[in-house]
């Protein structure tokens, strides 16, 4: 491949100033991609999801509850995931994703204290569990939020 046979990929390049009815020489004249007659042939065509006076599948299925725009998706790991860690170590977030740990951090991380911790650690993340800071802070370590 080189510069001089470079091509956008197939059907990516579309362009939206396409003149449709104007006539058979332009390729889309006559119908302008319309068809023959129908429903959709026609100006004032239903909207998407119409369908026909029906009660639409939207309206049909149940509505429960709401979803709140402001919610956090933390991710939680238990202390014992930190035992992977040297002794001393510094844990931040992009230590655990190194680590095989976290694979996606989203909105924040999170130390829970379930297990047992037998190293020395300074982690740096998030948020703790009253537990897990108090687990880490008893072996000399710090426990410190972002």
């Amino acid at each position: 491949m080189e510069l001089s046979n470079l091509r956008p990929a197939e059907g990516s390049k579309h362009s939206d100033n396409f003149r449709r009815g104007r006539g058979h020489g332009s390729g889309n004249g006559k119908t302008a991609g319309k068809g023959h007659k129908g429903q959709k042939a026609r100006s004032g065509a239903p909207r998407v999801g119409f369908e026909g006076g029906q009660m639409p599948l939207y309206r049909r299925i149940p509505k429960r509850g709401f979803t709140n725009r402001n919610t956090k998706e933390i991710v939680a790991i238990n202390i014992s995931a930190l035992e992977v860690f040297e002794n001393g170590a510094t844990v931040d977030v992009n230590a655990l994703i190194e680590a095989g740990i976290v694979k996606n951090p989203r909105d924040g991380v999170k130390v829970l204290g379930n297990g047992e911790l037998t190293k020395k650690l300074d982690v740096k993340v998030d948020a703790f569990s009253a537990s897990a800071k108090e687990k880490i802070e008893a072996l000399g370590g710090t426990a410190e939020v972002m």
